[in-house]
């Protein structure tokens, strides 16, 4: 298990949905992000002391990667939880989510921000009472009318989607090697399209 306490640790946060039939979802594009990075650094998930599942401390021993199993729309506790007992800075901390208003394919990293929408980051806000933590928007497409979010967000990916969605995983996985270690400035130059 994870030191939390370890000076200088940062927390990269995965955003999804637990259960099999989310699994391939586009609201879990999150999840998909910190399982790519944990099988580069072969690291395993392991249950963490709350409601979330978490890696052993990799990449220099620095980086812990979490996947909240609160759902969706309650994913601040898991976090709040992390944030508390690991007495880690907020600018320590990276969220990972899908994002309807960006094309598939695209990527865009903040410092900060609002939850534009999204109920995983509004859950986040509301317990930390700060929009001061990174974030990294992983665009799924779509849009539009609001009464079809729900639908868009738990539908998956076409097959013809399939290739555009893993570059898209490799592209952010970078993203957030490179927040680890340069910071939000110079992944967000490198990243943002």
């Amino acid at each position: 298990m994870p030191n939390l306490r370890t000076a200088h640790r940062k927390f990269v946060v995965g955003l999804g949905n637990p259960g099999t039939e989310y699994e391939r979802t586009r609201h879990n594009l999150g999840f998909q992000v910190v399982h790519t990075l944990a099988a580069k650094w072969r690291v395993r998930f392991r249950a963490g002391p709350g409601s979330f599942w978490w890696t052993a401390a990799t990449f220099r021993r620095n980086t812990v990667l979490v996947k909240p199993t609160t759902y969706m729309n309650r994913s601040g506790e898991a976090v709040l939880t992390i944030m508390e007992r690991s007495k880690t800075p907020l600018e320590n901390l990276l969220v990972v989510c899908d994002d309807l208003q960006l094309p598939l394919g695209k990527i865009r990293l903040r410092r900060r921000g609002g939850d534009g929408g999204h109920k995983g980051l509004e859950s986040i806000i509301y317990h930390l009472g700060s929009e001061d933590f990174a974030r990294l928007r992983i665009g799924i497409g779509g849009g539009g009318d609001p009464e079809e979010w729900v639908e868009q967000v738990l539908s998956p990916f076409t097959q013809a989607q399939e290739t555009e969605v893993a570059r898209m995983m490799e592209t952010a996985s970078q993203a957030v090697l490179c927040w680890i270690q340069d910071g939000i400035e110079t992944a967000m130059n490198r990243f943002n399209q």
